[in-house]
Parts: C-alpha cells; structure tokens; sequence
C-alpha cells in the first residue's frame, strides 16, 4: 500500500500551489471540486484522473468503497458536524448513481476512468475541499506550510490557528497522562462497592 500511495504522489507532483502570507484560498474560482480538493487539501494543481482514484483509494483496493468517498469529501471531519446523516447519504447516493451504474456498492477504477473521460464529474455538495487529514496533517497542508515554513521557530506560531493546534495537543497528551496514571493505580478492595466485591469473590 505505501509503495502505491509513494507512485501516486510521485504522478501528482507536477507543480504545487503556495500562498504564503495570505489566508486566501489557492484555487481557481471556475475549477471543479476535484481540483479544488486536490489544489486546497493537498496542495497539488495538476494531476490526471488515474492518480487521483489512486490516492483516494484508501485501502489500495482497486475500488472506492462508500466509507472512502464519504472520507474523500470530508463529511465526518469536524468542520462538517453540521451535516445530517440523511444528507451524507444524499450525497453519496448521487456519486455512486454517477460512477457506479450497474449499483454493485463500489466504484471500480475502470468506470471511474471511462467516465471521467465521459466528462461526468465529482459534483460539488458545498461540503468544503474535502478535509480528510487527521489535526497534524490539516495543520500542516492549511496553516504552517502557508504562513510559517520549515524555518519558523516556536516564537513565531502566534497565529489563532497554532494556539488552537498547541491546545489540542496538549489536550491529548494530559488525557493520555491520566489514562496512564490510572493503569498504574492498584486496586484497592475497600474502594469497591460490597456488591461487586462479592460478585468477584464468587
């Protein structure tokens, strides 16, 4: 899987967008929502459709399931909590009537291919570019590659979105401390309720 995902950025890397200093978004205003995916959450402005099923081919299948699509358009990232159920599966369903005509539950990297070059499209929902990093990887392609650089000392991450990113890792690492602390505690027999002392001596 990482050798295929290694060939599918290597076939993507033709030319990446940079907006360094400005909170603007890279993309062309005409482009459709695949480019702008491709231009805002991975900073990639040209790619054919090949690699582009290749890198969104999670699990190196062959096939988008429905789980890879709905992670493709980022509708369980939490900038899209708003979303009901019903409208992701709205969603879903019209990707799936479009790539997938015979209804077998998967799109195939071959009608992808054949369809793509049909001229059907990856339709817009409003849903955003489609975030579906974990908080490193959206940071990073969002944020620090665009206003900081591989330069930027501690000092310099004031923006509201490195205290936000700093926050939420320290979040995680107490939540991790005290799950920690809590495996190294003993168990203490007077601390359990009698009822279930007795459960556990029977």
């Amino acid at each position: 899987m990482l050798i295929t995902l290694s060939m599918a950025l290597l076939a993507l890397s033709s030319s990446f967008a940079n907006a360094h200093g400005s909170h603007s978004s890279p993309q062309n205003p005409s482009a459709d929502w695949a480019t702008r995916h491709m231009q805002e959450e991975h900073h990639i402005d040209s790619f054919d459709p090949a690699s582009f099923f290749t890198l969104h081919d999670y699990d190196a299948s062959g096939s988008w399931t429905p789980e890879e699509v709905r992670k493709t358009y980022g509708m369980d990232h939490e900038t899209n909590a708003a979303l009901t159920d019903e409208r992701k599966q709205e969603a879903l369903r019209e990707v799936f009537t479009l790539f997938d005509p015979a209804n077998t539950g998967y799109i195939s990297r071959d009608n992808w291919m054949r369809l793509i070059s049909d001229g059907v499209k990856l339709p817009d929902f409003g849903f955003g570019p489609g975030h579906h990093g974990d908080i490193e990887y959206e940071y990073e392609i969002h944020h620090f590659e665009q206003f900081h650089g591989e330069d930027a000392t501690e000092e310099e991450l004031t923006h509201p979105e490195d205290i936000e990113h700093f926050r939420r890792h320290d979040e995680e690492d107490e939540a991790q401390e005290r799950l920690e602390q809590l495996e190294r505690m003993s168990i203490v027999a007077a601390n359990i309720p009698a009822k279930f002392r007795k459960q556990i001596q029977s």
